[in-house]
């Protein structure tokens, strides 16, 4: 990596990405951090209905924050989602941070459904149908969408500016959306969550990718953290 310390783009959801910094900065991380948010969550305003559930499946963290706590098991992604659930009141237990092992997680446990994946409107894993084939009836709630949003001036100039960019993705759809609104003149280097994120950018030319040993925030941190000691 070039010898000048590089900008780190966060392009997460507001919260999320504010979140992030936070952890980023608790790690001791003095490089230049703009937030540019690539989604907005906007509520759809669902009923949820929990009458005749005897569980629930949260697939994000942003589900866990659309709907009231309550009482009763929860299945949640990953520990962040699963921390997040447990404030609320849910009696949270976590997966290893994708819906493959979400998906496992439920199955290994065999909880008497119906269940309910309370989830946004772009899912990966069709966990609800996935279950209710194989004997646990699980139904579904869409409590939020992500609308696409530009990335910001100031993203787009640090983004056409020789100077080298982190840029931490994590989702394949995140990964798509930074990579349409490309190509980018800066070097970029991009620690991804997970081999599907790499993959989801394509051909965008980038200097390095870099994958989280874990499918969580802090590992994602300690990547960045990895790229900016190798420069």
């Amino acid at each position: 990596m070039a010898d000048v310390t590089p900008l780190i783009l966060l392009t997460r959801p507001l919260a999320d990405a504010e979140r992030f910094a936070g952890l980023l900065a608790d790690m001791g991380i003095t490089a230049e951090v703009e937030l540019s948010p690539i989604v907005e969550i906007v509520p759809t305003n669902a009923v949820v209905d929990l009458t005749s559930i005897s569980g629930v499946i949260f697939s994000s963290r942003n589900a866990v924050a659309a709907v009231a706590g309550h009482d009763r098991p929860a299945w949640c992604v990953g520990k962040a989602t699963a921390a997040a659930a447990q404030a609320k009141g849910w009696r949270a237990v976590a997966a290893d941070g994708d819906a493959e092992s979400l998906y496992a997680r439920v199955l290994a446990d065999a909880p008497q459904g119906p269940l309910l994946h309370i989830r946004g409107e772009v899912a990966r894993g069709d966990l609800a149908e996935r279950l209710t084939k194989v004997g646990i009836e699980t139904r579904e709630a869409v409590v939020y969408r992500q609308a696409p949003l530009l990335l910001s001036d100031r993203a787009k100039q640090a983004l056409m500016r020789e100077n080298p960019v982190i840029v931490p993705l994590f989702s394949p759809r995140a990964a798509e959306q930074f990579a349409a609104q490309g190509p980018y003149q800066a070097p970029l280097h991009v620690v991804a969550m997970s081999a599907a994120v790499a993959e989801a950018l394509g051909s965008l030319p980038v200097e390095t990718v870099v994958l989280a040993e874990k499918k969580e925030a802090e590992a994602m941190a300690k990547a960045v953290a990895g790229l900016l000691d190798a420069g």
